[in-house]
């Protein structure tokens, strides 16, 4: 089946967080993760069939979501787990936090791997607990963990959970199985929990091969908490479904009480019928939105080189979130980030809502028409030859 990414969808007026935000008809939004393309058919048929059913009463989840659920991780990530070891939530979001308020104490530390996706920030500081931030490493645009650092703050006994972005937003990196393997043995060497945001697992670029954190093996199974979503990979954010799996049953319990306490559990019959009809059928549709990512990404890439030398784009392994680096630029990112918003109607995110790890750059969603990109790139271009 071909699917056309080159379409145009008119979100403007739809109430699009993305789209509707700047009073701004001008405007090209290419800031916050949700994808301008249609979801897949499959999942659209299925709704709309849920729909003309009519009642939209209080809602369970059914055996075939799990199995829907641990299908897809077993056959797309050859990671085959309990059914039992799952509890839905509305989103990774609230997972994070709730999971966070369950297992980590107020006044406890929670080691983030810097930059980071901004909601890990309030999570922390919503449940009273302390960001103990540990900056990656940069070697010309190779991004890594810093294994020395992350041990040294490990050691502290305050700290007591460790939140990975596995791939990472905003940087792009497909976290390695050696790589998860050092975080593992630092982290459960002194009683740190991990808890693993892998929300972009499906988005992988060519070549690419997403490693649960989970996966490795029994004491990662044991040791560790991951939040997954259909949401960025199926456009779904607004159908509100994300999945906890929590294989030891105390901290499964415990988070269960709290994702009650924070009333982020309640079920949606959308949601239901949107993640079966993703994980069962969806896989075709993925796959070409892959295909169509990666030559975004190619486009980008392609552009920088031959029109702004000035800036680097960091290698991109997974997401469809470009990592931008601006830092030889004459302006901070946060300047160039509004002058593209003022003068171009472009929008960007500046790094530094990412930490202040962050500065010097932005980042630009590709999941859009190819067109779009392309007119990003000119209207990015145009700032910064202004500069």
């Amino acid at each position: 089946m071909q699917f056309n990414f080159d379409e145009p969808l008119q979100r403007r007026g739809s109430n699009s967080y993305k789209w509707d935000s700047a009073d701004d008809e001008q405007m090209l939004p290419m800031w916050v993760a949700d994808m301008d393309f249609r979801t897949a058919p499959a999942i659209i048929d299925a709704l709309q069939e849920r729909v003309a059913h009519g009642a939209f009463g209080y809602t369970r989840v059914p055996e075939r979501y799990f199995k829907a659920v641990t299908d897809w991780f077993a056959t797309r990530h050859n990671f085959r787990f309990d059914a039992a070891s799952l509890l839905f939530t509305t989103g990774v979001v609230p997972a994070l936090s709730a999971i966070i308020q369950a297992l980590v104490k107020p006044g406890e530390g929670v080691i983030v791997p810097m930059p980071a996706y901004n909601c890990f920030f309030s999570s922390i500081r919503n449940s009273k607990c302390v960001q103990i931030s540990s900056p990656l490493k940069n070697d010309n645009g190779d991004f890594s963990f810093d294994f020395d650092d992350i041990a040294a703050k490990a050691a502290d006994p305050n700290n007591t959970l460790l939140l990975l972005c596995n791939p990472h937003n905003p940087v792009g990196r497909s976290w390695t199985a050696e790589e998860l393997r050092k975080i593992g043995d630092i982290c459960f060497a002194n009683n740190v929990t991990v808890l693993s945001d892998e929300i972009h697992c499906d988005l992988m670029m060519p070549g690419q091969t997403h490693i649960p954190f989970a996966s490795l093996g029994e004491e990662f199974l044991q040791k560790s908490i991951t939040c997954t979503s259909p949401s960025k990979s199926f456009n779904l954010a607004g159908i509100h479904a994300a999945n906890i799996l929590a294989h030891d049953s105390g901290s499964r319990k415990r988070i269960d009480k709290q994702l009650n306490i924070n009333e982020v559990c309640e079920i949606s019959p959308f949601a239901i019928t949107a993640v079966i009809a993703a994980y069962e059928q969806g896989a075709p549709w993925l796959d070409a939105l892959r295909s169509y990512l990666a030559n975004n990404f190619a486009t980008v890439c392609e552009f920088v080189a031959q029109q702004l030398p000035q800036i680097k784009v960091t290698p991109l392994e997974a997401t469809y979130l470009v990592w931008l680096d601006c830092r030889a630029l004459p302006v901070t990112s946060k300047q160039l980030a509004d002058k593209l918003f003022e003068e171009q109607h472009l929008w960007l995110s500046d790094g530094t809502v990412y930490g202040a790890e962050g500065d010097g750059f932005l980042r630009m969603n590709i999941a859009t028409t190819n067109a779009n990109v392309q007119e990003g790139l000119k209207r990015l271009q145009a700032a910064i030859n202004d500069l």
